[in-house]
């Protein structure tokens, strides 16, 4: 393929994405739209890549999705729209503790941006957007790929707009040929560990981490649903295998864990792993949630008090779709509780940077 466009750069899936793409052969250049302020970590990855394949190049252009044009010079433009020919798009804020007017400006309205710019795109081959499975918001039961169903109610604001726009992406399928990428929370790489970022899954190690003095560390509440966490090279290996897979054009894929684990049963690991212990007695659930409304509690444990709600919550999300095209590549989800051991040695070597760790706010 020609010429791949990102927004989200320097993040790290878009860093993973573009690293395997160079790695695949499926292009040898990139171009990364940045906002100013992050224009300099942007080149420092830039380089880390382009040492890693001197063969390829990433052009680096400063904009802001939220506005017209993206917010690109004239002249830029000129020069880049009749080279596009795979559009990627992941630029978005993805705190569960975001206010809904800044989630709403950067996700949605972004999104708006972004879907007329693409409109725009004289050769494009592909337009991969990157959605979330839990546009579903509060609704449970089975989950389909291919329904968008408004649910009466999000368990936050990050939610909300992303379904809010993937329904505008949803309604660009009849004029542009597009994938929608809907990835479960994802964490780090299965066999390495690595991620840029705790959180996620992570939230539960700060909060093990921080009461391992304790004699027991009890469970959180009781549940009976499953978790559907999914490594960051799974996501990697599936997106880079679709952008140029004909039946995946048109489509919504859950890229989710096909075989999730139970939320006990992921927890109790964790204990094990980081304590060397398995977790004894229940902390009730309104309990802990209530405490977590303490900004002090929720800063000291490392939690934000909106990941509890996905602790009780009953979906399971359906992979058919999915799963029948990644076949194809012999891809498929690694099993969380078997490669749980890398993602905990890797926090552990890092939690004391704090460049890993999210504001609690």
């Amino acid at each position: 393929m020609g010429v791949h466009f990102f927004t989200g750069f320097p993040g790290f899936i878009s860093s993973q994405l573009i690293r395997e793409l160079f790695q695949k052969n499926k292009t040898q250049k990139v171009i990364a739209i940045v906002l100013a302020g992050q224009y300099p970590k942007a080149m420092i990855e830039k380089s880390k890549i382009e040492v890693d394949y001197p063969q390829c190049e990433i052009q680096i252009v400063e904009g802001d999705i939220t506005l017209p044009n993206l917010g690109l010079a004239n002249q830029i433009i000129q020069q880049i729209v009749p080279q596009i020919e795979v559009f990627w798009h992941l630029a978005a804020i993805y705190d569960l503790a975001v206010p809904r007017d800044i989630a709403w400006k950067v996700n949605v309205h972004g999104t708006a941006m972004v879907n007329d710019f693409v409109r725009t795109l004289p050769h494009l081959k592909r337009y991969m957007y990157f959605s979330t499975a839990y546009v579903a918001g509060t609704r449970e039961g089975v989950l389909r790929e291919d329904e968008l169903i408004r649910p009466k109610a999000f368990k936050n604001y990050y939610e909300e707009t992303k379904y809010e726009a993937e329904h505008r992406v949803e309604d660009l399928k009849s004029e542009v040929p597009i994938t929608i990428i809907r990835p479960g929370i994802v964490r780090g790489h299965s066999v390495t560990g690595e991620t840029i970022k705790f959180d996620g899954p992570y939230f539960f190690l700060n909060m093990v981490d921080k009461l391992k003095w304790l004699p027991i560390i009890p469970y959180i509440g009781m549940s009976s649903s499953a978790i559907n966490v999914v490594p960051v090279d799974y996501i990697i290996n599936a997106s880079t295998f679709l952008v140029d897979e004909k039946s995946a054009e048109g489509k919504t894929l859950h890229l989710t864990d096909p075989n999730p684990h139970p939320v006990q049963e992921v927890y109790r690991t964790m204990v094990k792993l980081l304590t060397n212990h398995y977790p004894k007695g229940r902390f009730p659930l309104a309990l802990a949630k209530k405490s977590l409304q303490v900004p002090f509690i929720r800063k000291k444990l490392g939690v934000e008090r909106e990941t509890l709600d996905y602790l009780t919550w009953n979906a399971t999300f359906d992979t058919t779709e999915a799963i029948a095209i990644l076949q194809k590549g012999n891809i498929a989800c690694p099993d969380f509780i078997q490669t749980m051991p890398n993602m905990v040695d890797f926090y552990l070597a890092h939690k004391e940077d704090e460049n890993y760790h999210i504001q609690i706010k």
